[in-house]
């Protein structure tokens, strides 16, 4: 693209009646490369509380630490968690200056064609959108998942019978009430998301303070060797170290999510800046109060193999119960926990379907032509909101036949999210190494897209301390992305197998086929929009 050109785009995106607040940001994008055609209805107070609702750290950590439990016990959750924190504030520093460069809706896809050289930058760019989608698909299914039988959870709790007339198939249903619902949240009007999730942040904040307090105030409490030196090996692995690092996964899957805002980029006001500060500060707000509610939770576990059969899937709740000594205090403790998981899957059915849409403006996905549509009334990429849907549906298809093999679609979503933060991660550390990324000059055209000029954003780690972040944020990545394969038993089995693998398989040989058929031909990485 010649320089006249280029200009020509910038001063026709310049022209367009934009409020005067909103032309930095569309300039922004300009230099990217894109066309702004999203509506900016998130400032820092919304995206945050869109984070902290999405990330719902001290309500995740409740519902994932079974896996815990089981390989690690009480101390392998408790130190898990604090290894997965740090990991995360880790990963979360590197994505944050990645999105600092380059805010866009495209997130790692966007950024692995920019940083990748030349030979390869438009294959890795492809396989990591794909592996970013995968990721994001299956948490939708893994977030309605978890609502859906929570709420079956709700109702062994307050009718221990209905465990003898409990189906998979039930849960299946209301995993589809549950995401319809997200759905129509996502696609009413343009600007009620954003009010939604500064109000769920209130709730997120109150509902904590609820919980944790009948807790530790009412419950008998164990001793510090219970929750601080008291472990479980489960699944009879040769080593405890290594059944810790199986369990540790369900605390990953706490955490997994908070990058959700990244993919709202193009509807944030000043995103280069409000998204990386509304990451770290949404991941410092969850994470202290995730370890209290872990910390509180663990002191009042009582007999762990008592709440393991009383709510097998979801032992918090039986723990509640016994904590408060209330039935009814323990479903109010409990619904609250539900609620801030169907307010999860609807933020990230909103990031989920950014992806969609801006990886089909670059032609990556199959029906990229109706994908790329924008609602005209709402703004709203609303048939990528739609197909998001469809897919998740047909993925709890699986959870009728087994439950189990369907705890493969979470396992795909840590090994679809985590590979592709690798692969950015890893690009971001060679290009800052060898000195590829310069300051940004006022003078920059376009920058931050495939073939052209790296330079810094406006937040970003300096020095040796950002190098060395980077290396180990790229070290935390590979380790979990390897251990997100692997079965909670040693001894494997049809039933404890863990299907992740045939899955994420599926999806990158799917996604191979397609790029040699028909994507090589229309997908040659980010487009420059602006000479359209």
């Amino acid at each position: 693209m010649t320089a006249s050109l280029e200009e020509k785009g910038l001063q026709t995106v310049l022209k367009q009646s934009v409020p005067e607040s909103s032309s930095r940001d569309d300039l922004a994008l300009a230099r990217l490369g894109k066309k702004p055609v999203l509506k900016r209805n998130f400032g820092f107070m919304t995206i945050l509380g869109f984070s902290c609702t999405v990330l719902i750290t001290w309500e995740g950590s409740l519902t994932t630490f079974l896996a815990g439990l089981q390989n690690g016990g009480p101390s392998g959750v408790l130190y898990g968690f604090l290894v997965v924190w740090v990991g995360t504030l880790s990963v979360f520093t590197t994505l944050s200056e990645l999105v600092s460069m380059a805010p866009t809706s495209g997130g790692q896809y966007h950024w692995v064609s920019m940083l990748a050289p030349a030979s390869s930058r438009k294959f890795l760019g492809y396989l990591t959108g794909w592996l970013a989608i995968t990721g994001w698909q299956a948490l939708i299914a893994s977030g309605g998942y978890v609502t859906g039988t929570m709420i079956q959870g709700l109702i062994l709790l307050t009718h221990p019978e209905y465990a003898a007339v409990m189906k998979n198939w039930h849960g299946t249903l209301l995993f589809w009430a549950v995401v319809i619902v997200s759905y129509g949240i996502n696609t009413a009007v343009g600007s009620l998301l954003a009010k939604f999730e500064g109000l769920v942040l209130v709730l997120h904040i109150l509902g904590f303070f609820a919980v944790i307090l009948p807790l530790t105030l009412l419950s008998p409490h164990g001793s510090a060797k219970d929750v601080f030196d008291t472990w479980r090996n489960s699944g009879l692995w040769q080593t405890q170290g290594l059944s810790f690092s199986v369990g540790i996964i369900g605390n990953v899957f706490a955490f997994l999510g908070g990058d959700g805002a990244i993919h709202m980029s193009e509807e944030i006001r000043n995103a280069a800046v409000v998204v990386p500060r509304s990451l770290m500060t949404g991941l410092a707000v969850n994470g202290t109060l995730g370890f209290a509610m872990m910390v509180a939770t663990l002191y009042s576990l009582g007999n762990i193999d008592t709440a393991l059969s009383e709510n097998p899937q979801y032992p918090f709740m039986s723990v509640f119960r016994h904590a408060v000594g209330s039935t009814a205090g323990a479903t109010v403790m409990s619904s609250l926990v539900v609620v801030m998981s169907f307010s999860a899957t609807t933020g990230c059915l909103a990031s989920t379907s950014r992806i969609y849409w801006a990886f089909a403006r670059d032609r990556g996905v199959p029906g990229w032509q109706v994908l790329k549509k924008i609602s005209p009334r709402t703004s709203i990429p609303q048939y990528a909101v739609l197909v998001t849907v469809v897919i998740a549906i047909v993925l709890s298809l699986v959870n009728i036949g087994d439950s189990v093999a369907f705890n493969g679609v979470i396992s795909m979503s840590i090994a679809g999210l985590f590979g592709s933060y690798l692969i950015a991660a890893c690009l971001l550390l060679y290009r800052r190494v060898t000195g590829a990324i310069r300051e940004p000059h006022d003078d920059d055209t376009l920058t931050n897209t495939m073939g052209e000029n790296l330079t810094w954003g406006p937040w970003r780690v300096r020095g040796a301390l950002g190098i060395a972040n980077n290396a180990f944020s790229c070290a935390y990545l590979f380790y979990t992305f390897m251990f997100s394969f692997w079965p909670s038993n040693r001894e494997v089995n049809p039933q404890n197998f863990n299907w992740a693998i045939l899955g994420f398989g599926a999806v990158v040989s799917f996604s191979m086929l397609y790029y040699v058929a028909w994507a090589r031909k229309t997908y040659t990485g980010p487009i420059i929009e602006l000479s359209h």
